[in-house]
C-alpha cells in the first residue's frame, strides 16, 4: 500500500488539511482554526471527496465547540456546514451523527466528546477503505486470471486517499492489487472542469502504479478498442434503488461500458448509501461557478501557477458538478460489507 500524506488530522485545538486546490502543482497544508475555516475548506474544495467532506464537517463541529458548546453554537455549526455542498450525503450523515452524539450531553461535556466522535469517524472511514480494497481485490484477481495482458482498469475523478481518510474507495482495490503483485494498469480520465483526474495521476505516480492520463472524451474509444477490462468509480450519493451520483462524466462512461460489455463498479462506504433517497431523480445536483469551465490553471515556464481564460466571461456556462448513473448500468457496488447488487440495498437498513 502507498505511504499516505495525511489529508486530515488534529493538531492541538486546530485541524490540519492538505489543500487540494494547490494540487497537483504544490503540496501545501492548511491549519483550520475555527468553524469558518472548515466551512471554507469544504465549500471551496480545499478538501473534496464525499468521505473526506463528511469527516471534515465532523471536525468542523469540534472546532466550533471549543469555546462555546451551547445548543445555539451547535445548531449554527450544523446549519453552516450543511449548506456547503448539497450532493455528497456523507456530509449530512456525519453531521447527523455528531448531533446525535452531542445533543444529549451537557454543554461542558460536548467539547471533548466532539473531538472523540470526529476522530472515530476518521478512523472508521480508514477501516472501511481497507475493507473496500479487500473486496475489490477479490474481483480484480478473478478478472486478472483470464487477462492476456496487464489488467486495464479505468477510473474517473479522484476516489483515492486524497478523497478519504484512508486508501480511498475506487482506488483502494487498485492499491491492494498492486501490493499483491497483480499486473495492472490504470486509465485516468482528466475529469474536466476541475481536472481531478490529475490528482489521481499524482497519487498513482507517488505509489509507482502504472497509469496513463487520457482526455475524458477518449474513454469510449478505449472501451470500443477492447483496452479497458473494468471501470471502478467512487460515489457522492447512492439512492435506495442503486442510482448513483458521482462526478459529472461518470454517466457517459457507464453508457460506454454497457455498450462494450465492460464491468462497471461503484466503490463507496455504506455512509454514502442514502436509503432515505428513493432514486436518482431525488438527488440534488450541485451547480458550481461558471469560471471553473471558463478558466484553466497550469504551470508557466518559470514554474509559477497561472490561470488562463478559455472563453469570454460573457459566454453562458452550465457547470453541474455531478451526474446520476442509473442502477441498471452498474455491475455492482463495492462497500465495506462486500460487493452488493445495485438493486438489493434495502437490507442495509436493518443490518
Amino acid at each position: 500500500m502507498p505511504a499516505l500524506c495525511p489529508t486530515l488530522r488534529r493538531d492541538g485545538d486546530q485541524v490540519v488539511i492538505l489543500d487540494q486546490t494547490r494540487l497537483p502543482f504544490e503540496e501545501h497544508y492548511l491549519h483550520l482554526a475555527g468553524l469558518a475555516d472548515a466551512v471554507t475548506a469544504i465549500r471551496d474544495m480545499q478538501v473534496r471527496g464525499a468521505p473526506l467532506i463528511g469527516a471534515t464537517a465532523a471536525f468542523g463541529v469540534a472546532l466550533a465547540l471549543r469555546h462555546d458548546a451551547s445548543d445555539a453554537t451547535l445548531e449554527e455549526a450544523d446549519r453552516s456546514l450543511r449548506q456547503t455542498r448539497p450532493t455528497a450525503v456523507n456530509l449530512h450523515w456525519a453531521l447527523n451523527r455528531m448531533r446525535a452524539a452531542l445533543l444529549p450531553l451537557a454543554p461542558d461535556a460536548r467539547g471533548a466528546a466532539a473531538w472523540a466522535e470526529a476522530e472515530a469517524i476518521r478512523r472508521e472511514d480508514a477501516a472501511a477503505n481497507a475493507r473496500i480494497g479487500e473486496h475489490g481485490l477479490a474481483l480484480l484477481r478473478r478478472q486478472a486470471a483470464t487477462a492476456r495482458r496487464p489488467l486495464n482498469i479505468m477510473t474517473h475523478c479522484n476516489a483515492g486517499w486524497l478523497a478519504t481518510c484512508g486508501h480511498g474507495t475506487a482506488l483502494a482495490p487498485l492499491y491492494a492489487a498492486h501490493a499483491a503483485g497483480l499486473d495492472i494498469h490504470v486509465w485516468v480520465s482528466e475529469t474536466r472542469p476541475r481536472n481531478q483526474g490529475l490528482l489521481t495521476a499524482w497519487e498513482l505516480a507517488r505509489s509507482g502504479l502504472p497509469h496513463t492520463l487520457v482526455a475524458d472524451n477518449a474513454a469510449g474509444w478505449l472501451m470500443a478498442e477492447g483496452r479497458v477490462d473494468c471501470v471502478i468509480v467512487g460515489a457522492d450519493r447512492i439512492a435506495a434503488n442503486g442510482d448513483t451520483a458521482n462526478k459529472v462524466g461518470t454517466y457517459l462512461k457507464a453508457l460506454a461500458a454497457r455498450a462494450h460489455d465492460v464491468p462497471f463498479y461503484v466503490a463507496a462506504p455504506r455512509s454514502t448509501i442514502d436509503l432515505a433517497c428513493p432514486n436518482g431523480a431525488a438527488i440534488p445536483i450541485e451547480e458550481r461557478d461558471a469560471d471553473e469551465v471558463r478558466m484553466l490553471a497550469g504551470l508557466a515556464g518559470d514554474g509559477s501557477v497561472v490561470r488562463a481564460r478559455l472563453v469570454a466571461s460573457t459566454s453562458a456556462v452550465c457547470n453541474p458538478a455531478f451526474d446520476v448513473t442509473p442502477a441498471g448500468l452498474l455491475t455492482g457496488i463495492i462497500c465495506e460489507s462486500g460487493v452488493l447488487a445495485p438493486d438489493a440495498l434495502a437490507p442495509l437498513a436493518t443490518s
